[in-house]
């Protein structure tokens, strides 16, 4: 079983997997920080920090809340539409700015493969053999 289980990890398809994800988890940290600490302060500026995050209703008890998290804590069954609206918020800014990423990356790529391409396609002249070939043709053709 130890053998069978070694084999398994030792395909090609784990090992991608695996790197797979360590790159996607260390990605999301990338655009997790650029959203967090870049684009969202730059959004706050023109929407003047407006954070809907406390925007809620009471759906059951009779207290009124200061806060979603004071209604979380005493336990009342909230509707939080405004956390539920930033996560949708979030979620559009951080699917923009990996769509952004991915196009820049695809644009690199796209670049170098036209570049080797027209590196390959690029005509290289006659050999020395058609060189000489010509030279012998032609010196017969004067004789």
């Amino acid at each position: 079983m130890f053998n069978e289980f070694k084999s398994f990890i030792a395909r090609g398809n784990v090992m991608d997997m695996a790197v797979g994800i360590i790159i996607g988890a260390a990605f999301t940290a990338i655009v997790k920080s650029m959203v967090d600490d870049l684009v969202n302060p730059i959004i706050g500026l023109f929407t003047g920090g407006i954070d809907f995050t406390n925007n809620f209703f009471v759906l059951s008890g009779d207290g009124e809340y200061a806060s979603l998290e004071a209604a979380r804590e005493a336990g009342a069954a909230v509707f939080a539409y405004g956390a539920f609206g930033m996560a949708v918020l979030n979620f559009l800014i951080i699917a923009f700015v990996v769509f952004m990423l991915v196009r820049y990356v695809n644009k690199a790529k796209e670049a170098m493969e036209t570049k080797e391409e027209a590196a390959e396609e690029a005509p290289k002249g006659p050999s020395e053999l058609d060189v000489l070939l010509e030279i012998r043709d032609s010196l017969k053709s004067e004789q």
